[in-house]
């Protein structure tokens, strides 16, 4: 697996609906983000776009893999090298958003994010269609964190 920063015209955006079902949520943060992607023989597999919130805070925006790449570590690989290039970036800490519950909020607690707040009825808010997990409607985000 190759990984590597791209600019953001290089990142599929049918990838990235894999973890964002928006379009015109990812169009919004795409154009002036950090993207970085991991690619299996040329192709990109996984991304990962981040956005500076100040000179020392990133936020991650979306992390996704494909679904047949799903399971085999190429998010947990994609994402430990965009941490590594924040690091290097001087980046202080590192924060995210998603939802209450799932397999996305132990892969971040894992990793060693920590739950920061709670954002009542964030996705009943900024998504027009509901989202489901296993059955569950997601209705508020955690906001999560990892210092560098």
């Amino acid at each position: 697996m190759e990984y590597s920063q791209v600019k953001h015209a290089e990142v599929p955006i049918q990838l990235l609906l894999e973890a964002d079902p928006s379009e015109k949520n990812i169009r919004s943060y795409l154009r002036d983000s950090l993207c970085y992607i991991a690619k299996n023989n040329g192709k990109a597999v996984g991304a990962c776009i981040a956005k500076f919130t100040s000179d020392k805070v990133v936020e991650i925006l979306n992390v996704s893999v494909c679904p047949s790449f799903q399971q085999q570590g190429i998010g947990t690989g994609l994402l430990q090298f965009a941490l590594n290039e924040f690091h290097s970036q001087k980046v202080k800490r590192v924060e995210l958003g998603t939802g209450t519950f799932g397999y996305q909020l132990t892969y971040y607690q894992r990793i060693g994010f920590r739950v920061d707040s709670v954002v009542k009825d964030h996705f009943l808010k900024n998504y027009p269609e509901p989202i489901y997990e296993n059955g569950v409607q997601h209705k508020d985000m955690l906001k999560l964190y990892i210092e560098l």
